[in-house]
Order: C-alpha cells, then sequence, then structure tokens
C-alpha cells in the first residue's frame, strides 16, 4: 500500500545537496536535485530541481527552480515552475512567481505575487510548528 506524502520534497529519493546552518556561499548556484538551504547563499541560482529555505537559511539573490517550501528569507526574488509553499517565518522581498502558491499566516512577502496557472493564493495556518514555540 502506498502512502502519500503531503509535502513534495518528501517523497524525493536522491541524495540532496546541504548548505549548512554555518555556512555562506558566495557565487552562483546551478545544478539538479533537491537543495537544502540552511546557511547563506549570496548569488544567483538556477535549480533544475526543488529548493528547501529553512528557517535558518537566506538567498540573497534571484533563485529559480521547480518546486519549493521556504521559511526562511529571500532577498532577490524567487521563481518556482510549479508549486510554492510559504511557511510562516518567511521573509521574501522581492517578485515570487509560481504555478501555484501557498502562503501560510505570519509569513511577509514584500514585493508581486504571480499565481501563473491563474488560480488564486491558497493561504493557511502552520500546523507543524512545535507546540513549545520552537
Amino acid at each position: 500500500m502506498t502512502h502519500q506524502k503531503r509535502r513534495f520534497l518528501d517523497s524525493s529519493s536522491a541524495s540532496p545537496t546541504f548548505i549548512g546552518v554555518n555556512s555562506v556561499f558566495v557565487g552562483d548556484i546551478r545544478g539538479s536535485g533537491q537543495f537544502v538551504v540552511s546557511g547563506e547563499v549570496h548569488g544567483d541560482g538556477e535549480l533544475d530541481g526543488a529548493l528547501n529555505l529553512s528557517a535558518t537559511g537566506s538567498w540573497h539573490g534571484v533563485v529559480r527552480a521547480q518546486h519549493a517550501i521556504v521559511a526562511g528569507t529571500i532577498l532577490g526574488g524567487l521563481i518556482v515552475q510549479d508549486r510554492l509553499e510559504i511557511g510562516y517565518t518567511a521573509v521574501i522581498r522581492g517578485k515570487v512567481s509560481a504555478r501555484t502558491v501557498a502562503i501560510a499566516k505570519g509569513a511577509i512577502v514584500d514585493g508581486e505575487i504571480e499565481v501563473t496557472s491563474g488560480t488564486p493564493v491558497m493561504q493557511f495556518e502552520e500546523k507543524r510548528a512545535n507546540q513549545d514555540g520552537e
């Protein structure tokens, strides 16, 4: 029996590329597969795959990805081919474009939001947060 995952990144079987919490990457990134960013990136990104920007992560530049979950900070812009989920801890300053967009209550998006599918932006309340605020 197959069990459907809630998030599209949960089903990835390949090893992801990690940028750790205390790491700073300076330069443009191009690659395929899943990228998990918990540190800082200063440069543009061309990701042929998924981006998971954790709450401790920040991206200074324009990033393009197939899918994305953003809980951290993006200063520049975000262009997503398919689904974008913006968590309640996210701060995005710049243009956001995606086929579908879901934004948690509490997220900050300071810029234009373009939904390329024509469907409305979905708003939700984050339920994965720990009850102790962690």
